[in-house]
């Protein structure tokens, strides 16, 4: 116990910041690899098996917008209150959070089982492309128990400072999928051939693999959380507060399930092939935000642990450090991409229709990611001090106030690569927000703090 609040009371920031975050960083760099490879595994089934996967994501994003808000409450309330040194607390917030994991997954598992043909059938008349999208989503909903119970029981790891364990269990199910796809979809070593449904059972049994690895390392190693489900009763007033703080990330989350969706009905109007592109798009810039995010997961302990110990200049030094490094991932990003364009969209065994798309829109995209890379970082602050809404507030304002009406907008021009346009225009004007809202966060909860090493 004495030893894991020292970690994040004690250590270096500098050294604790990459100590925090960079297994997670690497793991999610894996998570979005195995993303990639799947959907270049799908592409070379047909273009419309890459548009169906496309189609699915909003509904798969809505999913681990649920369990990754669920744990964003869960893991800044518990780094606070380890802070607090309240361990009641953070058992019932342990136990707590495992139960709204798996109410989740029943949910999802219905809906995906009862709804998943009306939902293809409402976007496509393509019936290949129902057919595809049918077969994979629906596997992925009914088996997404091991997707919610893995970001659960990773976040209880990552808020008390275990984050390399958190890299073995993303990284485990991850090869495990990426092994399993080619596999699966192309019926490889006696297997049947099955297609875009091989893809999802590739990618249920990384999770569910990755979930069991995750419940293991925290009974076996994460010994400052007692989680006992034996005559467990839901804590009403653990739940409101998990989700006061984690409804704004689900819904910040949900937001983008919302905006691709819309953005896929628009592009719809000129072609499938536009579609696949926008889905392409989503798995590449992965690569980039991923880390982003990983950096910003081991971020939010170490604020929520040292705001709840009074630490104020620790506390600054590791909101700079995000944003110094944040800004470098993305500058390396956006060099890629414009450098690269056509190597990468090669990945997907593109047509020239498929380029000619593809080029313009990734370049143009990526325009947006040194904007992208504050607001990321910022809204993690945010949401560290339990100031959610205002992540909320600008996430809402970007997709749709912004992003979704300009593109909108810019199709009636007539021109598909006129759409793109929309991305960096809303990444400016969250980039205006994120500042306004840190100065408002600065005032409000970091300068009235007297930092206890002052004397």
């Amino acid at each position: 116990m004495e030893a894991n609040e020292n970690k994040m009371g004690t250590m270096p920031i500098k050294k604790l910041l990459i100590n925090m975050s960079l297994p997670i960083m690497i793991s999610m760099l894996v998570q979005a690899l195995y993303n990639v490879v799947d959907s270049i595994f799908v592409a070379q089934i047909s273009e419309n098996a890459l548009t169906a996967v496309s189609l699915a994501f909003p509904v798969q994003n809505l999913m681990i917008a649920i369990a990754v808000g669920t744990g964003v409450g869960t893991n800044a309330l518990l780094s606070r209150a380890l802070g607090e040194k309240d361990f009641k607390k953070v058992n019932d917030l342990a136990s707590n959070a495992v139960l709204l994991g798996v109410f989740s997954y029943v949910v999802f598992s219905i809906l995906g089982l009862l709804f998943s043909k009306a939902y293809f059938r409402f976007q496509t008349n393509d019936a290949q492309i129902i057919e595809y999208g049918v077969a994979y989503l629906s596997i992925i909903c009914i088996g997404s128990i091991g997707k919610f119970l893995q970001i659960v029981f990773e976040r209880l790891l990552q808020s008390t400072g275990k984050t390399i364990y958190t890299m073995i269990t993303q990284s485990t199910g991850a090869i495990i999928n990426i092994i399993l796809d080619p596999i699966l979809i192309f019926g490889l070593f006696g297997m049947p051939r099955m297609g875009t449904a091989g893809a999802a059972i590739a990618t249920v049994i990384g999770q569910i693999v990755a979930a069991i690895l995750a419940i293991i390392f925290n009974l076996k190693v994460n010994k400052e959380i007692e989680i006992n489900m034996k005559g467990f009763k839901p804590n009403l007033e653990i739940i409101k507060s998990i989700y006061a703080i984690g409804i704004p990330s689900i819904i910040m989350m949900s937001i983008t399930s919302v905006t691709t969706y819309g953005l896929n009905n628009i592009l719809k109007k000129f072609s499938s092939t536009a579609i696949a592109v926008l889905g392409v798009y989503f798995k590449l810039q992965s690569f980039i935000f991923m880390p982003v995010f990983g950096l910003t997961n081991g971020m939010v302990p170490i604020i929520a642990y040292n705001y709840g110990a009074r630490e104020k200049e620790r506390l600054i030094e590791t909101i700079k450090l995000s944003m110094l490094y944040g800004l470098g991932i993305m500058t390396f990003g956006i060099v890629m991409i414009q450098l690269f364009p056509e190597k990468i969209l090669a990945l997907f065994n593109a047509s020239k229709n498929m380029l000619s798309i593809g080029v313009p829109a990734l370049r143009i995209i990526s325009l947006g990611y040194l904007f992208a890379g504050f607001s990321i970082v910022a809204s993690s602050v945010y949401q560290a001090l339990g100031n959610g809404v205002l992540s909320l507030t600008n996430a809402i304002s970007r997709q749709l106030v912004v992003l979704l009406p300009a593109a909108y907008l810019l199709s009636l021009l007539g021109n598909v690569n006129r759409i793109w346009w929309s991305f960096p225009i809303a990444e400016i004007m969250s980039l205006v927000l994120s500042i306004i809202f840190l100065r408002y966060i600065y005032n409000q909860k970091i300068l009235p703090i007297e930092d206890s090493n002052l004397y």
